[in-house]
């Protein structure tokens, strides 16, 4: 196993499917490109090669579905900016911003069924199981979403809802690319699930502690605006726990500056910290991040697999969350 491998060779399949794209539409095709050749850090692709190379000696037979993953992840992506509004991606205009709505939709759309296209290339003797796997990870991304927006438009809102949401939306895709790369590399039904189990709580404890460090992390450590996510009025379980465990007085004043915007930004974002302190909702944020990574870890003790490669794991999970606060 070599994750530092996995990412070259994802980059490289990535190159090769971009150069099949045909020059007709232009419309269609010209923001596949685009999105594609500027994506990320590829970790879905990557897991999905992880989670085969953790049963098999090669990861061959993963390689179509880890491509279809990341295909499915930037389809979300497309979509998702159009109904956040937002205007950038990876520091690039978006391409709704770029060409048009229209144009995002259907882009959006022909990576969609593209992605289905590369999954239905898994080995035949775990196809079926895949295609449901991958089917039912898209019913529940779609349904985060959905949640998420519903949920901003709600005065009241409990931690276990968020949670719920924060699971759809982001942890169910990277657990389903372990599992299915499992599937494609042999795994048992058991060891598949746990290896499942695995990616939803590390997924879970990422997103946790994105929400942290988005008020409480160094902005030149973490890559983006400190305080970005109060500034948009954004409902994380930080605000959530001091909603449920601050004062009466503290309760009111952020209601107040979570309906309003301001030119103060600065006022605003020191204002809301000290209302998240002495709520403790830092250190209750930090403890539901911590249960979701010993969680993990606890799967990855149950895999029937060596020592050695549940190593490699821990420290791929450990490198995940190591992020400067």
């Amino acid at each position: 196993m070599n994750i530092a491998s996995y990412q070259e060779r994802i980059e490289q399949e990535l190159r090769t499917w971009i150069s099949n794209l045909p020059e007709e539409p232009e419309n269609l095709y010209a923001p596949l490109r685009y999105t594609l050749e500027h994506g990320g850090k590829r970790m879905r692709p990557i897991l999905a090669l992880t989670g085969c190379g953790i049963f098999s000696d090669s990861v061959e037979a993963a390689v179509p579905a880890a491509l279809g993953i990341e295909l499915f992840h930037n389809f979300t992506l497309l979509h998702d900016d159009i109904m956040d509004n937002a205007p950038l991606r990876r520091g690039r205009e978006t391409v709704f911003k770029k060409w048009n709505t229209n144009i995002a939709i259907l882009s959006g759309d022909a990576l969609f069924a593209e992605s289905f296209k590369l999954m239905s290339k898994s080995p035949v003797f775990a196809l079926h199981d895949i295609l449901d796997l991958f089917s039912q990870t898209t019913i529940e991304v779609c349904e985060g979403q959905q949640l998420d927006m519903d949920f901003e438009q709600r005065r009241t809102l409990h931690v276990d809802e968020y949670l719920n949401m924060i699971r759809l939306k982001t942890a169910v895709l990277p657990a389903a690319a372990l599992k299915i790369g499992a599937l494609c590399g042999g795994a048992s039904a058991q060891d598949a699930e746990r290896l499942y189990t695995f990616g939803l709580h590390i997924g879970m404890a990422f997103q946790l502690q994105d929400d942290i460090l988005d008020t409480f992390g160094d902005s030149e450590k973490v890559g983006k605006q400190r305080g970005g996510d109060i500034l948009a009025n954004k409902k994380t379980v930080l605000v959530l726990l001091a909603l449920e465990n601050g004062s009466a007085t503290d309760r009111d004043e952020l209601r107040v500056w979570y309906s309003t915007t301001t030119d103060q930004p600065q006022e605003k974002i020191a204002a809301v910290i000290g209302i998240f302190n002495r709520s403790n909702a830092r250190e209750e944020a930090n403890r539901f991040m911590l249960a979701h990574q010993q969680q993990a870890f606890e799967a990855i003790s149950e895999l029937t697999i060596s020592e050695s490669k549940k190593e490699i794991l821990r420290q791929f999970a450990d490198q995940l969350l190591h992020r400067e606060h």
